[in-house]
């Protein structure tokens, strides 16, 4: 008999499904909200214990899903890796949802409201998938039910601009989606076998006889580039800015701190689990993955710069922060690749984080999200302005801040001696001034009180809600404490990802 930890990551996908189908005919909103809510937070308690009891024992076991046996049934697959993302991933929905819960629910239309919360439901669901999965097969499928989910978050707002934006982000995620199955097709006729376990064992034994070394190389890449054009990788970027930035706060804060993350969860694992990190190393896609990794740091850093518009501004960041994840995954090795699973957790407690406080801001500022506007907002909104601060602060790379960790272990990683070095390294440095030449400016503007002769209404000081106050709160401690607890989170990651 199984121990009881062993069957929660299975119980976690199914509950966030049954709870999707319960929300869909739940007329009212808020009673959504509660059950979509009720269900992640007691899911963040059940992955904790998961994580507890693999964690000591140092442990990555399987579970089998029915009773059709290897290698033709489908598994699951957990160890302290996919443990910690879970944890990390449920803990960033639950704030993200409870802190723009306001944004929702007045931008989205009543009867829509209880929908909204589904779509979250299938994204949660997805995500947990595309961590536990030990079927490549399974891991595209889910990859399709979050790509149609995050969309429906984009226009739930139902405004002309985010139709547009919706329709550009299908597009290009459909075209991503395509080229994920196709080189996945390629990869199960050359091997025979869609478990992850067993391709790699195959490809191990094709890269060794020096077979299909071409089909290899290109469906490598096919697939690196397939979940790079979803996860917003330059120059395939284009979509995202219009998507993030004029979503509803609560879609912002989903949409850039979990969906982009599943795809590089998924990355991850092809290039560790399926491929094998020396045969992906010789197929010389890391190499691109880097150079593309390197561009995405500098030319989003400089867009943000040039944005007016404070969502699209975090949104633009969001590309800048991408790059970094591939850069790591492109330098190769084991220490590289803990540096961009270490920006994917910074990320994803950082960059909700700033989008709920920018949509806060706004709002202090009569819901006006240009730069001008935003003067003094941070004295109407104290606990937004400090939330963006430190937020601000963190992706500029201020020690004792989670950004400053990922920017040090990157640099570790990087002075390895080849040209990968020197890339890293610049790309590093130029994106580390250039986030400060649009964050800083921000900080600046948002606690800079009204000038003379200056045309600004006077507003009001805006009260926080309970949810928003809880919601920044545990997600700055979040951010504080992955820069302040550097070092043992990094050995977690490091176990995590040898164990794989």
């Amino acid at each position: 008999m199984l121990p009881y930890y062993q069957h929660i990551p299975f119980f976690s996908i199914v509950l966030l499904m049954i709870c999707g189908i319960l929300t869909s005919v739940v007329r009212s909103g808020r009673v959504a909200l509660r059950i979509h809510l009720g269900a992640v937070l007691a899911l963040l308690g059940a992955n904790l214990v998961l994580l507890a009891n693999v964690l000591p024992r140092q442990e990555r076991f399987t579970y089998a899903l029915g009773i059709v046996s290897h290698p033709y049934g489908n598994e699951l697959v957990c160890g302290p890796l996919e443990a910690t993302l879970a944890v990390a991933f449920l803990l960033v929905m639950a704030m993200s949802v409870l802190g723009g819960r306001d944004g929702v629910f007045e931008d989205v239309e009543p009867g829509k409201q209880n929908l909204y919360f589904v779509m979250c439901d299938l994204i949660m669901a997805s995500l947990l998938a595309m961590i536990y999965t030990n079927d490549a097969f399974t891991a595209y499928v889910f990859i399709e039910i979050n790509t149609i989910a995050a969309c429906a978050l984009v226009m739930a707002k139902d405004s002309g601009a985010t139709l547009v934006a919706t329709i550009r982000y299908l597009m290009m995620s459909l075209l991503g989606s395509g080229l994920f199955l196709l080189g996945l097709t390629f990869l199960y006729h050359i091997t025979g076998h869609l478990l992850i376990i067993d391709i790699h064992d195959q490809v191990q034994q094709l890269a060794a006889t020096g077979a299909y070394q071409i089909p290899l190389t290109v469906l490598m890449g096919m697939m690196a580039l397939g979940l790079g054009l979803k996860s917003a990788l330059f120059p395939n970027h284009t979509w995202l800015p219009d998507a993030h930035g004029s979503a509803t706060t609560a879609s912002s804060a989903i949409l850039s701190g979990l969906v982009l993350k599943g795809y590089v969860v998924l990355l991850i694992k092809c290039i560790f689990c399926i491929f094998g990190e020396e045969v992906f190393a010789a197929s010389h896609v890391g190499d691109v993955l880097l150079v593309m990794g390197a561009l995405a740091m500098v030319v989003g850093s400089v867009k943000a710069i040039q944005e007016t518009h404070i969502k699209r501004m975090i949104a633009y960041s969001t590309v800048a922060q991408i790059g970094y994840i591939y850069l790591g995954l492109g330098m190769g090795g084991a220490a590289a690749a803990v540096a961009a699973i270490y920006q994917m957790l910074v990320h994803a407690f950082t960059k909700p984080m700033l989008f709920l406080c920018a949509g806060e801001l706004a709002e202090a500022s009569g819901h006006r999200k240009q730069m001008y506007y935003l003067r003094g907002a941070g004295h109407r909104a104290k606990l937004a302005g400090v939330g963006f601060t430190v937020g601000g602060l963190s992706m500029i790379g201020l020690p004792l801040l989670g950004g400053f960790a990922v920017k040090f272990y990157l640099a570790d990683a990087a002075l390895s001696g080849s040209w990968k070095m020197w890339v890293a390294l610049a790309a590093l440095a130029v994106s580390s001034v250039l986030n400060a030449l649009y964050y800083l400016p921000a900080i600046i503007q948002i606690w800079s009180k009204a000038q003379p002769g200056e045309n600004l209404p006077q507003l009001p000081v805006k009260r926080p809600s309970l949810a928003f106050v809880v919601a920044v709160l545990v997600l700055g401690a979040g951010t504080v404490l992955l820069g302040v607890c550097c070092s043992g989170t990094g050995a977690l990651l490091s176990l995590g990802l040898s164990l794989l």
